[in-house]
Protein backbone atom coordinates (compact mmCIF):
# COMPACT_ATOMS: atom_id res chain seq x y z
CA UNK A 1 0.00 0.00 0.00
CA UNK A 2 1.39 3.41 -1.36
CA UNK A 3 1.30 5.86 1.56
CA UNK A 4 1.92 9.78 2.15
CA UNK A 5 2.88 10.68 5.51
CA UNK A 6 2.20 14.68 6.22
CA UNK A 7 4.58 16.08 8.50
CA UNK A 8 2.89 19.18 10.41
CA UNK A 9 6.33 19.93 12.76
CA UNK A 10 5.45 23.43 11.47
CA UNK A 11 1.36 23.41 10.97
CA UNK A 12 -0.25 23.40 7.68
CA UNK A 13 -1.31 25.98 5.04
CA UNK A 14 -3.09 25.78 1.90
CA UNK A 15 0.25 27.12 -0.01
CA UNK A 16 2.50 24.51 2.35
CA UNK A 17 0.20 21.58 1.14
CA UNK A 18 0.78 22.94 -2.50
CA UNK A 19 4.51 23.54 -2.41
CA UNK A 20 5.21 19.74 -0.69
CA UNK A 21 3.10 18.45 -3.60
CA UNK A 22 5.02 20.36 -6.08
CA UNK A 23 8.46 19.53 -4.69
CA UNK A 24 7.32 15.82 -3.75
CA UNK A 25 6.94 15.28 -7.95
CA UNK A 26 3.32 16.21 -8.60
CA UNK A 27 3.56 18.75 -11.48
CA UNK A 28 3.50 22.52 -11.13
CA UNK A 29 2.06 22.11 -14.49
CA UNK A 30 -0.75 20.16 -13.97
CA UNK A 31 -1.76 22.37 -10.71
CA UNK A 32 -1.42 25.54 -12.98
CA UNK A 33 -3.80 23.87 -15.79
CA UNK A 34 -6.29 23.31 -12.95
CA UNK A 35 -6.07 27.15 -11.92
CA UNK A 36 -6.45 28.27 -15.08
CA UNK A 37 -9.77 26.00 -16.29
CA UNK A 38 -11.35 27.74 -12.89
CA UNK A 39 -11.00 30.69 -15.00
CA UNK A 40 -11.33 33.21 -11.49
CA UNK A 41 -8.24 35.30 -12.50
CA UNK A 42 -5.52 33.42 -10.41
CA UNK A 43 -2.47 32.40 -11.03
CA UNK A 44 0.22 30.44 -9.62
CA UNK A 45 4.02 31.73 -8.67
CA UNK A 46 6.33 28.51 -7.77
CA UNK A 47 9.19 29.23 -7.01
CA UNK A 48 12.03 27.47 -4.90
CA UNK A 49 13.43 29.35 -1.45
CA UNK A 50 15.16 28.30 1.71
CA UNK A 51 13.59 27.92 4.94
CA UNK A 52 16.45 27.73 7.54
CA UNK A 53 19.31 26.01 5.44
CA UNK A 54 16.01 23.42 4.36
CA UNK A 55 15.06 23.84 0.12
CA UNK A 56 11.80 24.27 -0.50
CA UNK A 57 9.06 25.08 -2.75
CA UNK A 58 7.12 27.87 -2.32
CA UNK A 59 3.51 28.34 -4.07
CA UNK A 60 2.22 32.02 -4.00
CA UNK A 61 -1.89 32.05 -5.39
CA UNK A 62 -1.74 35.58 -7.23
CA UNK A 63 -4.91 37.06 -7.35
CA UNK A 64 -5.36 40.06 -9.74
CA UNK A 65 -1.54 40.96 -9.56
CA UNK A 66 -1.69 40.49 -5.56
CA UNK A 67 0.14 37.61 -3.89
CA UNK A 68 -1.17 36.31 -0.33
CA UNK A 69 0.42 37.93 2.89
CA UNK A 70 1.23 36.85 6.29
CA UNK A 71 -2.20 37.54 8.27
CA UNK A 72 -0.18 40.59 10.32
CA UNK A 73 0.74 41.96 6.74
CA UNK A 74 -2.93 41.54 5.55
CA UNK A 75 -5.88 43.87 5.58
CA UNK A 76 -9.31 42.92 5.97
CA UNK A 77 -10.20 41.52 2.69
CA UNK A 78 -13.57 39.38 2.52
CA UNK A 79 -16.17 38.61 4.77
CA UNK A 80 -18.77 35.98 5.73
CA UNK A 81 -22.07 37.01 5.91
CA UNK A 82 -25.03 35.46 7.99
CA UNK A 83 -28.68 37.28 7.24
CA UNK A 84 -30.60 36.95 9.93
CA UNK A 85 -33.42 39.27 12.08
CA UNK A 86 -30.28 41.15 13.65
CA UNK A 87 -28.47 41.53 10.15
CA UNK A 88 -25.14 40.24 11.51
CA UNK A 89 -22.25 39.84 9.44
CA UNK A 90 -18.77 38.13 10.49
CA UNK A 91 -15.01 39.95 9.10
CA UNK A 92 -12.78 37.51 7.43
CA UNK A 93 -9.39 38.35 7.73
CA UNK A 94 -7.20 36.74 5.54
CA UNK A 95 -4.10 34.02 6.67
CA UNK A 96 -0.96 33.07 4.86
CA UNK A 97 -2.74 30.50 2.79
CA UNK A 98 -5.69 32.78 1.57
CA UNK A 99 -8.05 31.25 3.54
CA UNK A 100 -10.77 32.59 6.27
CA UNK A 101 -10.78 33.94 9.80
CA UNK A 102 -13.70 35.53 10.73
CA UNK A 103 -15.15 37.48 13.40
CA UNK A 104 -19.23 38.42 13.71
CA UNK A 105 -19.51 42.14 13.53
CA UNK A 106 -22.61 43.99 13.19
CA UNK A 107 -23.19 47.94 12.78
CA UNK A 108 -25.92 49.58 14.56
CA UNK A 109 -26.90 53.42 13.24
CA UNK A 110 -28.34 55.97 15.80
CA UNK A 111 -31.63 53.65 16.68
CA UNK A 112 -29.59 50.88 17.40
CA UNK A 113 -30.63 49.10 14.40
CA UNK A 114 -27.91 47.00 12.65
CA UNK A 115 -27.42 47.02 9.57
CA UNK A 116 -24.40 45.21 7.03
CA UNK A 117 -22.24 47.00 4.87
CA UNK A 118 -23.57 47.62 0.94
CA UNK A 119 -20.34 47.34 -0.58
CA UNK A 120 -19.59 43.35 0.91
CA UNK A 121 -23.22 42.10 -0.37
CA UNK A 122 -21.93 43.28 -4.16
CA UNK A 123 -18.97 40.96 -4.05
CA UNK A 124 -19.75 38.04 -1.59
CA UNK A 125 -19.73 34.42 -2.99
CA UNK A 126 -21.56 32.07 -1.64
CA UNK A 127 -20.76 28.78 -0.24
CA UNK A 128 -22.96 26.99 -2.55
CA UNK A 129 -21.51 28.84 -5.51
CA UNK A 130 -18.24 27.84 -4.47
CA UNK A 131 -19.32 24.19 -4.93
CA UNK A 132 -20.98 25.05 -8.54
CA UNK A 133 -17.58 26.06 -9.48
CA UNK A 134 -16.04 22.90 -8.23
CA UNK A 135 -19.00 20.80 -9.90
CA UNK A 136 -18.47 22.54 -13.08
CA UNK A 137 -15.14 22.35 -13.04
CA UNK A 138 -12.64 19.50 -16.02
CA UNK A 139 -11.09 18.01 -12.86
CA UNK A 140 -11.50 14.80 -11.79
CA UNK A 141 -14.88 13.16 -10.25
CA UNK A 142 -12.69 11.99 -7.16
CA UNK A 143 -10.82 15.56 -6.34
CA UNK A 144 -14.23 17.54 -6.95
CA UNK A 145 -15.67 15.37 -4.02
CA UNK A 146 -12.49 16.13 -2.16
CA UNK A 147 -12.35 19.53 -3.01
CA UNK A 148 -16.06 19.93 -2.18
CA UNK A 149 -15.50 17.71 1.29
CA UNK A 150 -12.63 20.07 2.43
CA UNK A 151 -14.80 23.48 1.64
CA UNK A 152 -18.09 21.71 2.85
CA UNK A 153 -15.85 21.51 6.46
CA UNK A 154 -14.14 24.70 6.54
CA UNK A 155 -17.91 26.65 5.76
CA UNK A 156 -19.31 24.19 8.36
CA UNK A 157 -16.64 25.27 11.10
CA UNK A 158 -17.46 29.01 10.22
CA UNK A 159 -21.05 28.19 10.47
CA UNK A 160 -21.01 26.88 13.97
CA UNK A 161 -18.46 29.48 15.17
CA UNK A 162 -20.95 32.27 14.34
CA UNK A 163 -24.05 29.88 14.81
CA UNK A 164 -25.27 30.83 11.67
CA UNK A 165 -26.48 28.15 8.86
CA UNK A 166 -23.68 27.30 6.63
CA UNK A 167 -25.55 28.33 3.77
CA UNK A 168 -25.60 31.95 4.50
CA UNK A 169 -21.93 31.90 4.84
CA UNK A 170 -20.44 34.37 1.91
CA UNK A 171 -16.55 34.55 1.25
CA UNK A 172 -15.43 38.30 -0.29
CA UNK A 173 -14.14 37.50 -4.19
CA UNK A 174 -10.36 37.74 -3.35
CA UNK A 175 -10.68 35.57 -0.70
CA UNK A 176 -12.75 33.02 -1.94
CA UNK A 177 -10.50 32.87 -5.04
CA UNK A 178 -7.36 32.17 -2.94
CA UNK A 179 -9.32 28.98 -0.70
CA UNK A 180 -11.07 28.03 -3.86
CA UNK A 181 -7.61 27.44 -5.87
CA UNK A 182 -5.58 26.29 -2.66
CA UNK A 183 -8.28 23.65 -2.14
CA UNK A 184 -8.97 22.47 -5.68
CA UNK A 185 -5.46 22.01 -6.33
CA UNK A 186 -4.64 20.45 -3.05
CA UNK A 187 -7.52 17.72 -4.06
CA UNK A 188 -6.12 17.43 -7.73
CA UNK A 189 -2.52 17.30 -6.25
CA UNK A 190 -3.18 14.55 -3.82
CA UNK A 191 -4.97 12.47 -6.27
CA UNK A 192 -1.96 12.99 -8.26
CA UNK A 193 0.23 11.67 -5.61
CA UNK A 194 -1.35 7.87 -6.51
CA UNK A 195 -1.05 6.92 -2.87
CA UNK A 196 -3.90 4.69 -1.06
CA UNK A 197 -3.78 5.98 2.30
CA UNK A 198 -2.66 9.70 4.20
CA UNK A 199 -1.35 9.90 7.73
CA UNK A 200 -0.87 13.40 9.37
CA UNK A 201 1.06 13.27 12.06
CA UNK A 202 0.21 15.61 15.34
CA UNK A 203 -0.25 19.27 14.01
CA UNK A 204 2.13 22.26 15.42
CA UNK A 205 -0.36 24.54 15.34
CA UNK A 206 2.31 27.95 16.99
CA UNK A 207 0.96 29.95 19.97
CA UNK A 208 0.59 33.21 20.96
CA UNK A 209 -2.16 35.56 20.19
CA UNK A 210 -3.47 37.10 17.09
CA UNK A 211 -5.34 40.66 16.51
CA UNK A 212 -8.70 40.23 15.20
CA UNK A 213 -11.26 42.44 14.53
CA UNK A 214 -12.86 42.48 18.15
CA UNK A 215 -10.01 41.93 19.90
CA UNK A 216 -6.96 39.50 20.52
CA UNK A 217 -7.17 35.78 20.42
CA UNK A 218 -5.60 33.31 21.06
CA UNK A 219 -3.86 30.57 18.88
CA UNK A 220 -5.06 28.20 17.12
CA UNK A 221 -8.31 30.54 15.53
CA UNK A 222 -11.44 29.29 16.59
CA UNK A 223 -12.64 27.79 12.97
CA UNK A 224 -8.91 26.00 13.38
CA UNK A 225 -10.11 24.59 17.09
CA UNK A 226 -13.16 23.12 15.18
CA UNK A 227 -11.95 21.71 12.73
CA UNK A 228 -9.02 19.69 14.04
CA UNK A 229 -11.08 18.27 17.14
CA UNK A 230 -10.31 14.51 17.24
CA UNK A 231 -6.69 15.56 15.87
CA UNK A 232 -3.77 15.28 18.14
CA UNK A 233 -2.15 18.86 18.19
CA UNK A 234 0.54 20.85 20.05
CA UNK A 235 2.13 24.04 20.59
CA UNK A 236 5.91 24.43 20.43
CA UNK A 237 8.27 27.08 20.24
CA UNK A 238 7.16 29.33 17.49
CA UNK A 239 4.55 32.30 18.73
CA UNK A 240 2.82 32.89 15.24
CA UNK A 241 -0.07 31.09 13.80
CA UNK A 242 1.21 27.88 12.30
CA UNK A 243 -2.17 26.21 11.49
CA UNK A 244 -4.83 27.79 9.38
CA UNK A 245 -8.31 27.35 8.67
CA UNK A 246 -7.91 25.98 4.94
CA UNK A 247 -4.94 23.51 5.85
CA UNK A 248 -6.50 22.11 8.39
CA UNK A 249 -9.39 21.29 6.40
CA UNK A 250 -7.20 19.82 4.12
CA UNK A 251 -5.38 17.77 6.29
CA UNK A 252 -8.63 16.52 8.81
CA UNK A 253 -10.31 15.44 5.39
CA UNK A 254 -7.80 13.64 3.72
CA UNK A 255 -6.34 12.22 6.66
CA UNK A 256 -6.88 8.32 7.17
CA UNK A 257 -5.36 8.42 10.23
CA UNK A 258 -2.98 10.70 12.91
CA UNK A 259 -0.38 9.75 14.52
CA UNK A 260 3.45 8.44 14.15
CA UNK A 261 5.32 7.81 10.61
CA UNK A 262 4.36 4.09 9.32
CA UNK A 263 6.71 2.23 8.09
CA UNK A 264 7.68 2.73 4.87
CA UNK A 265 9.75 1.97 2.27
CA UNK A 266 10.73 5.76 1.05
CA UNK A 267 9.70 6.46 -2.19
CA UNK A 268 10.03 10.58 -2.35
CA UNK A 269 9.92 13.45 -0.16
CA UNK A 270 9.10 17.13 -0.30
CA UNK A 271 9.31 20.43 1.44
CA UNK A 272 6.60 23.12 1.01
CA UNK A 273 7.84 26.46 2.36
CA UNK A 274 5.53 28.37 4.31
CA UNK A 275 5.11 32.74 4.38
CA UNK A 276 7.60 33.13 7.18
CA UNK A 277 11.01 32.44 7.36
CA UNK A 278 11.81 31.66 11.05
CA UNK A 279 15.44 32.27 11.94
CA UNK A 280 15.80 28.96 13.72
CA UNK A 281 13.00 26.41 12.59
CA UNK A 282 12.54 25.28 9.28
CA UNK A 283 8.46 26.72 8.22
CA UNK A 284 8.61 24.06 5.71
CA UNK A 285 5.69 20.90 5.32
CA UNK A 286 7.00 17.82 4.78
CA UNK A 287 5.46 14.86 2.89
CA UNK A 288 6.94 12.20 2.26
CA UNK A 289 5.46 8.57 -0.12
CA UNK A 290 6.58 5.36 -0.13
CA UNK A 291 5.43 1.57 0.39
CA UNK A 292 4.21 -0.15 3.52
CA UNK A 293 7.12 -2.39 4.79
CA UNK A 294 4.32 -3.79 7.57
CA UNK A 295 2.23 -6.44 6.07
CA UNK A 296 -0.27 -6.02 8.86
CA UNK A 297 -0.41 -2.03 7.59
CA UNK A 298 -0.83 -3.51 3.64
CA UNK A 299 -4.23 -5.12 4.23
CA UNK A 300 -5.66 -3.14 6.69
CA UNK A 301 -7.85 -0.94 5.74
CA UNK A 302 -9.25 0.44 8.84
CA UNK A 303 -7.22 3.41 10.98
CA UNK A 304 -6.67 2.16 14.64
CA UNK A 305 -5.94 4.20 17.77
CA UNK A 306 -5.50 3.53 21.30
CA UNK A 307 -7.63 4.62 24.24
CA UNK A 308 -7.30 3.77 28.26
CA UNK A 309 -10.70 1.53 29.86
CA UNK A 310 -11.43 2.45 32.78
CA UNK A 311 -13.44 0.27 35.10
CA UNK A 312 -15.18 0.16 38.78
CA UNK A 313 -17.36 -2.53 40.34
CA UNK A 314 -20.08 -0.31 42.04
CA UNK A 315 -22.80 -1.91 44.78
CA UNK A 316 -23.70 1.20 47.68
CA UNK A 317 -24.38 4.02 44.91
CA UNK A 318 -27.51 5.48 44.62
CA UNK A 319 -28.62 4.56 40.93
CA UNK A 320 -29.89 7.98 39.95
CA UNK A 321 -26.25 9.60 40.19
CA UNK A 322 -25.58 6.93 37.33
CA UNK A 323 -26.52 8.96 34.87
CA UNK A 324 -25.50 12.26 35.66
CA UNK A 325 -21.85 10.94 36.51
CA UNK A 326 -22.34 9.71 32.72
CA UNK A 327 -23.09 12.87 31.51
CA UNK A 328 -19.99 14.90 33.67
CA UNK A 329 -17.45 12.13 32.01
CA UNK A 330 -18.70 12.78 28.77
CA UNK A 331 -18.46 16.20 29.24
CA UNK A 332 -15.41 15.93 30.97
CA UNK A 333 -13.95 14.29 27.35
CA UNK A 334 -14.64 10.58 27.82
CA UNK A 335 -15.05 9.02 24.62
CA UNK A 336 -17.89 6.49 25.47
CA UNK A 337 -19.27 5.44 29.04
CA UNK A 338 -21.73 2.81 30.11
CA UNK A 339 -22.91 0.21 32.97
CA UNK A 340 -23.35 -3.02 33.16
CA UNK A 341 -25.50 -5.28 35.57
CA UNK A 342 -23.12 -7.96 37.49
CA UNK A 343 -23.28 -10.04 40.63
CA UNK A 344 -20.91 -9.01 43.03
CA UNK A 345 -20.00 -10.54 46.27
CA UNK A 346 -21.98 -11.39 48.78
CA UNK A 347 -24.72 -12.12 46.15
CA UNK A 348 -24.91 -7.87 45.80
CA UNK A 349 -26.33 -7.07 42.72
CA UNK A 350 -23.94 -3.86 41.38
CA UNK A 351 -23.11 -2.10 38.15
CA UNK A 352 -19.77 -2.30 36.57
CA UNK A 353 -19.43 1.35 35.27
CA UNK A 354 -17.07 1.51 32.03
CA UNK A 355 -15.44 4.61 30.56
CA UNK A 356 -13.34 5.15 27.20
CA UNK A 357 -10.55 8.05 27.26
CA UNK A 358 -7.87 8.91 25.30
CA UNK A 359 -4.60 8.32 27.26
CA UNK A 360 -3.53 11.82 28.22
CA UNK A 361 -7.24 12.00 29.84
CA UNK A 362 -7.53 8.88 31.70
CA UNK A 363 -5.72 10.11 35.01
CA UNK A 364 -8.47 13.42 34.66
CA UNK A 365 -11.41 11.33 34.10
CA UNK A 366 -10.55 8.88 36.72
CA UNK A 367 -10.53 11.58 39.56
CA UNK A 368 -13.78 12.91 38.25
CA UNK A 369 -15.54 9.09 38.76
CA UNK A 370 -13.51 8.89 42.22
CA UNK A 371 -15.49 12.30 43.13
CA UNK A 372 -18.77 11.81 41.97
CA UNK A 373 -19.19 7.80 42.88
CA UNK A 374 -18.93 5.40 46.19
CA UNK A 375 -15.94 3.71 44.05
CA UNK A 376 -12.03 3.08 45.92
CA UNK A 377 -10.89 1.14 43.12
CA UNK A 378 -10.49 1.80 39.24
CA UNK A 379 -9.47 -0.52 37.26
CA UNK A 380 -7.13 0.49 33.99
CA UNK A 381 -5.93 -1.01 30.72
CA UNK A 382 -4.76 0.01 27.10
CA UNK A 383 -6.57 -0.98 24.26
CA UNK A 384 -5.96 -0.84 20.63
CA UNK A 385 -9.93 -0.02 18.64
CA UNK A 386 -10.28 0.70 15.30
CA UNK A 387 -11.89 4.43 14.13
CA UNK A 388 -13.33 5.04 11.01
CA UNK A 389 -12.78 8.91 10.08
CA UNK A 390 -15.45 10.98 10.16
CA UNK A 391 -16.74 14.35 9.54
CA UNK A 392 -19.85 15.96 9.50
CA UNK A 393 -22.15 17.74 6.90
CA UNK A 394 -25.11 19.69 7.50
CA UNK A 395 -28.62 19.02 5.56
CA UNK A 396 -30.80 22.19 6.09
CA UNK A 397 -34.84 20.97 6.73
CA UNK A 398 -37.88 22.68 6.52
CA UNK A 399 -37.66 22.98 10.48
CA UNK A 400 -33.78 24.10 10.74
CA UNK A 401 -29.93 22.78 10.59
CA UNK A 402 -29.35 19.02 11.41
CA UNK A 403 -25.72 17.71 11.08
CA UNK A 404 -25.33 14.50 9.53
CA UNK A 405 -22.05 12.12 11.05
CA UNK A 406 -20.54 10.59 7.76
CA UNK A 407 -17.84 7.92 8.44
CA UNK A 408 -15.71 6.76 5.71
CA UNK A 409 -13.37 3.45 4.68
CA UNK A 410 -10.53 4.55 2.76
CA UNK A 411 -12.49 7.63 1.41
CA UNK A 412 -15.75 6.23 1.11
CA UNK A 413 -18.52 6.27 2.75
CA UNK A 414 -19.60 3.55 4.94
CA UNK A 415 -22.29 4.92 7.43
CA UNK A 416 -23.81 8.06 7.73
CA UNK A 417 -26.90 9.06 10.49
CA UNK A 418 -28.20 12.50 12.02
CA UNK A 419 -26.69 13.90 15.46
CA UNK A 420 -29.66 12.89 17.54
CA UNK A 421 -29.51 16.20 19.81
CA UNK A 422 -30.27 18.49 16.59
CA UNK A 423 -33.00 16.18 15.38
CA UNK A 424 -33.71 16.00 19.10
CA UNK A 425 -34.07 19.96 19.16
CA UNK A 426 -35.93 20.26 16.68
CA UNK A 427 -38.66 17.77 17.51
CA UNK A 428 -39.24 19.75 20.81
CA UNK A 429 -39.47 23.04 18.98
CA UNK A 430 -41.75 22.06 16.20
CA UNK A 431 -43.78 19.40 17.52
CA UNK A 432 -42.76 17.48 15.12
CA UNK A 433 -42.04 13.70 15.74
CA UNK A 434 -38.56 13.12 16.65
CA UNK A 435 -38.73 9.71 13.86
CA UNK A 436 -39.88 11.47 11.15
CA UNK A 437 -37.10 14.75 11.49
CA UNK A 438 -34.28 11.80 11.72
CA UNK A 439 -36.05 10.68 8.75
CA UNK A 440 -36.12 13.53 6.55
CA UNK A 441 -32.71 14.87 7.39
CA UNK A 442 -31.24 11.27 5.86
CA UNK A 443 -33.43 11.79 3.06
CA UNK A 444 -31.99 15.04 2.16
CA UNK A 445 -28.69 14.02 2.68
CA UNK A 446 -29.25 10.89 0.26
CA UNK A 447 -30.75 13.43 -1.93
CA UNK A 448 -27.55 15.77 -2.53
CA UNK A 449 -24.74 12.57 -2.19
CA UNK A 450 -23.62 10.21 -4.33
CA UNK A 451 -24.21 7.45 -1.60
Amino acid sequence: MRIAYIECFSGISGDMFLGALVDAGVSADLLRQTVNALNLGAELQVSRVDRCGITSTKVDVVVNGEPDRPREAAQPAHHVHSHDHGHSHAHEHRHPDGTVHSHDHAHDDEAGHSHPPKQAHLHGRHLSEIKQIIAGSTIGEKAKQTATDIFEALGAAEAKIHNVPVETIHFHEIGAVDAIVDIVCAAVGAEALNVECFVVSPLNVGGGTVVCAHGTFPIPAPATVELLKGAPIFSGDIQKELVTPTGAAIAKVLANSFGPMPPMTLEQSGYGAGSRNFPSHANVLRITVGESTSAQESTRDLPIDEVIVLEANIDDLNPQLFGYVAEQALAAGALDVFATPVQMKKSRPGTLITLLTKPEDAERIARLVFRETSTIGIRTRREQRYVLPRRHETVQTQWGEVRMKIAQIKGSVSNYSPEYEDCRRIAEQHQVPLKHVMQEAIRLYLEHTHV
